[in-house]
């Protein structure tokens, strides 16, 4: 090869190398800036496997966990680009009293996410972890209230249909940080069981700060909640999280009974059926737009219901004159905000949260248009729900509320007066399906099921053992093993954003110097052995 061709092969690489690392979404990669948030942990997994997907095209992201009340802070002190909190600014926190504004900075509220706030235990017998916990909302209100201490108490054998847990002491964890999870739990005490919640807290109304008393655990975030509660001491510990830090470290969540009599788990099915009676504020001259009333959700009798189901919001800047924002960060944060409501949606059910339906993703949209009013410089082209990869709607029949309606029935053993299941199919989530818009897929009834602590089901649904029976080897609650269409057990998921950098950007490297090998070896070796011999004479 002639020295001018192997040195255009080496442009040409050089060019193709460049052009692999700066990919972006939308414009040139001249066009982004990093930009930095901060706030809810319930939405925090969320926030990162997004921040990871989006890295390798550019789009640089910083986000902290630091809960909501300090995301809604940082973000009216101007030290972060947008914030993240399940709750919107309240004016003045009802329980410390402190202004919760956002201190002048123009703002819009976005939902970005959807998901169960769930509660994760453990319980160990035999050395053996039960997985088919079931709790009422009564319950779980006395045991957070500190009026049930004992796992083997009445109300937990009642139940779980009369089946006896041995006594051990309840561990309750909660957040000591301002935190969205412990809002919208609390929120919804004091609206479900305002004489048990009220008389504890010493006043009406939800806090982002739980009134911790003895002998309760106080944790800061909810990596610190999940992972108390998995320590190995922590034996009869039970705590409230975002349902995706429990199916991240493969942990049970107690089955809630819903108003339809049936005791469901947080999966996206679930979720997306209860936020169908969502009331959201539809006023678009209100502070409080797009902001949620779940008041409904709580008592909705569908059965598939997850009362405990609820949005994330990202607040993002809209003044023009907004001194913390550029052009390049205002196209980062659109670019970031579309995928995030579009194709990340897919990826929001593997990791125990729900695609959001298509009313807010149209919404969002409008509320992304906001940071082009405030600087026309920003490009928000080539943006339509019609284009939208979300799994919860089909492009062509936006109307549908696609999770909703393939969402499965539980399984008769999660009746009351019914088992509890054992069924390897009923106690985790279904794997998810993908709806790229065709609108026919099902959702997987079987799929690959993880290790189960119950017996296996019988293909007739065998009958309940003696009430009160605890497996010796396994430690589930004996139950009804029923074969409805249940939820298949969920293998644990790797965050993206836990893993290390992908191979993709090496291999490829790698690819393109091997071609360029493979065009110059042969010329050279052939020049070296056509050379004719030189006279040493």
């Amino acid at each position: 090869m002639p020295r001018r061709t192997f040195r255009a092969a080496l442009a040409v690489v050089a060019t193709i190398l460049v052009g692999l690392g700066t990919q972006a979404p939308a414009g040139a990669a001249s066009s982004h800036a990093l930009i930095q948030g901060s706030g809810s942990g319930w939405s925090a997994n969320a926030i990162n496997q997004w921040d990871a997907d989006v890295k390798p095209n550019g789009l640089a992201v910083v986000y902290s966990n630091s809960g909501s009340a300090i995301g809604r802070k940082e973000f009216a002190n101007r030290t972060t680009d947008f914030g993240v909190s399940d709750i919107g600014y309240l004016g003045v926190d009802p329980i410390t009293g402190d202004p919760d504004t956002s201190q002048g900075r123009d703002f819009a509220y976005l939902p970005v996410v959807a998901g169960g706030t769930s509660f994760p235990y453990q319980i160990r017998v035999a050395g053996k972890l039960i997985r088919n916990l079931r709790l009422s909302g009564a319950t779980i209100a006395k045991i957070f209230t500190n009026q049930i201490t004992n796992w083997n108490d009445p109300a937990i054998t009642a139940d779980n249909n009369g089946h006896k847990l041995p006594s051990i002491t309840i561990i309750v964890v909660v957040h000591s940080e301002g935190s969205g999870a412990t809002a919208q739990f609390t929120r919804y005490l004091d609206h479900m069981f305002p004489s048990t919640w009220r008389p504890f807290q010493g006043q009406s109304g939800s806090t982002e700060y739980f009134p911790r008393k003895n002998p309760m655990i106080g944790q800061n975030g909810a990596d610190q909640v999940m992972n108390f509660i998995a320590q190995k001491s922590a034996n009869g510990a039970i705590g409230y999280d975002e349902y995706s830090y429990a199916l991240n470290k493969d942990y049970p969540v107690a089955k809630v009974l819903n108003a339809a009599g049936y005791y469901t788990l947080p999966n996206q099915y679930n979720v997306a059926v209860a936020l169908t009676k969502a009331q959201i504020n539809q006023d678009k001259s209100s502070p409080d737009y797009l902001l949620q009333n779940l008041d409904s959700v709580y008592t909705y009798n569908a059965v598939q219901t997850y009362a405990l189901s609820s949005y994330s919001y990202m607040i993002i800047p809209t003044s023009s004159t907004d001194p913390k924002m550029t052009t390049a960060k205002r196209q980062t944060l659109a670019d970031y905000l579309y995928y995030a409501t579009c194709e990340g949606q897919k990826e929001m059910g593997p990791i125990g949260y729900s695609p959001l339906p298509i009313n807010l993703v149209q919404a969002s949209f409008d509320q992304t248009a906001k940071l082009k009013v405030a600087d026309p410089n920003v490009d928000l082209n080539a943006r339509a729900v019609t284009t939208c990869k979300n799994p919860t709607f089909d492009p062509s029949n936006p109307a549908r509320n696609y999770l909703a309606e393939i969402a499965p029935k539980p399984p008769a053993c999660d009746h009351t007066g019914a088992g509890p299941c054992t069924d390897a199919g009923s106690t985790g989530q279904q794997n998810p399906t993908s709806n790229s818009g065709g609108g026919t897929k099902q959702p997987a009834t079987g799929g690959t099921k993880g290790p189960s602590t119950g017996p296996s089901a019988t293909a007739s649904g065998s009958a309940s053992p003696s009430a009160g029976a605890v497996d010796p080897e396994t430690g589930a609650l004996l139950g009804d093993t029923g074969t409805g269409s249940g939820d298949a057990v969920a293998l644990p998921t790797e965050l993206a954003a836990y893993r290390s950098d992908s191979p993709t950007g090496a291999l490829a490297v790698v690819a393109v110097l091997l071609l360029l090998l493979a065009l110059a070896a042969p010329p050279l070796l052939a020049r070296r052995f056509t050379r004719p011999p030189r006279d040493d004479a």
